[in-house]
């Protein structure tokens, strides 16, 4: 069937698929009489789509319908439950629905699992943890690729650290570096990249290790350059969460006697066991309870931020509380 449900956080990738699948169903010609798009806060925009993906094309071409940011994975009415068991399975070969929403269908909904077996694709945008860093190098790599660019380790390395899990913050980087790289054959070098990336000198992970050291000044200074940089305050706190539960997990199963890699990564949800020795150093000198009392900072830090709390004045007063708390009988100190 000629359904596309499209779900995550990742925007940009997103944009990309739907723009991939409008090129490919519409004719340009006749676009402005073939493709519709449905805003939730249109009354009755999912029936309304439902309607118009029923309508026979004009022209050449095929029929686009897309009902953006939807809540029909997540809540749905009655009457449009109806219309979908209704019309799902009669939608004609040339007319294509789209939904998408930024957030996780609910797999219970009738209307999910109806829109699950009539699909052609159900697909998920996910953004990366910032905090895995070998899938971020895996990402830019990718991108690399797509784009044309051709770049070292090092560099692959260096670009993930610049740009985290921003997709579109990737891609226009990469376009800069190919523009830049123009017939050239040669893998960019390290002093490439440093001068034309927009870095990002400081990012998030360095703030989870200026925190881990108990550095109050170092730690505040990259929360300022974070600030200035416009990273949103969530993020940055998804980022230290992530963090500070592997450091915790690491440490538990360390302290409970076990020295294989394989064994502390499966157990830290950790891809690349290679990672694991260098975790362990960073969080020889704390302990498990400095590691547990973080916890509950953060999660209070991500309720306030969630609540609409002033960024700046509540991410200082929880970064200056965890540098106390990782200094607390630390070696570090």
């Amino acid at each position: 069937m000629p359904i596309y449900v499209y779900w995550g956080e990742d925007d940009f990738a997103m944009e990309q698929a739907i723009a991939l699948l409008r090129d490919r169903v519409l004719d340009p010609l006749w676009t402005s009489f073939n493709y519709t798009s449905f805003s939730p806060d249109r009354p009755d925009a999912a029936i309304q789509a439902l309607n118009q993906v029923m309508t026979p094309t004009f022209g050449a071409g095929g029929r686009l319908v897309w009902l953006s940011n939807t809540t029909l994975c997540q809540h749905c009415p009655d009457n449009v439950l109806a219309e979908l068991t209704r019309t799902l399975p009669a939608i004609p070969e040339n007319s294509f629905l789209l939904l998408t929403t930024r957030n996780k269908p609910d797999e219970r909904l009738k209307s999910t699992k109806l829109l699950k077996q009539f699909a052609t694709e159900f697909r998920e945008f996910p953004l990366i943890p910032p905090w895995k860093t070998e899938l971020l190098v895996q990402a830019v790599n990718q991108a690399a690729q797509n784009v044309g660019v051709k770049l070292t380790s090092k560099t692959a390395e260096m670009l993930a650290e610049a740009v985290g899990n921003d997709t579109r913050l990737l891609y226009n980087e990469l376009e800069k570096l190919r523009l830049y790289t123009a017939g050239s054959k040669k893998a960019l070098d390290v002093d490439t990249v440093t001068q034309l990336v927009r870095n990002t000198t400081q990012n998030s992970l360095q703030l989870s290790a200026a925190i881990r050291t108990g550095d109050t000044a170092k730690a505040l200074n990259i929360l300022a350059d974070l600030m200035n940089a416009s990273e949103p305050g969530l993020r940055i706190v998804a980022t230290l969460i992530g963090q500070f539960r592997t450091w915790l997990w690491v440490k538990i199963v360390m302290e409970g006697g076990e020295r294989n890699p394989q064994a502390i990564a499966q157990a830290a949800e950790i891809g690349n066991p290679k990672r694991v020795y260098f975790l362990q150093q960073e969080v020889k000198f704390l302990s498990v309870q400095q590691l547990i009392s973080c916890l509950p900072l953060l999660l209070e830090l991500e309720l306030s931020l969630k609540q609409g709390a002033t960024e700046m004045s509540v991410l200082q007063t929880k970064v200056i509380e965890l540098c106390q708390v990782c200094r607390q009988n630390s070696q570090y100190t």
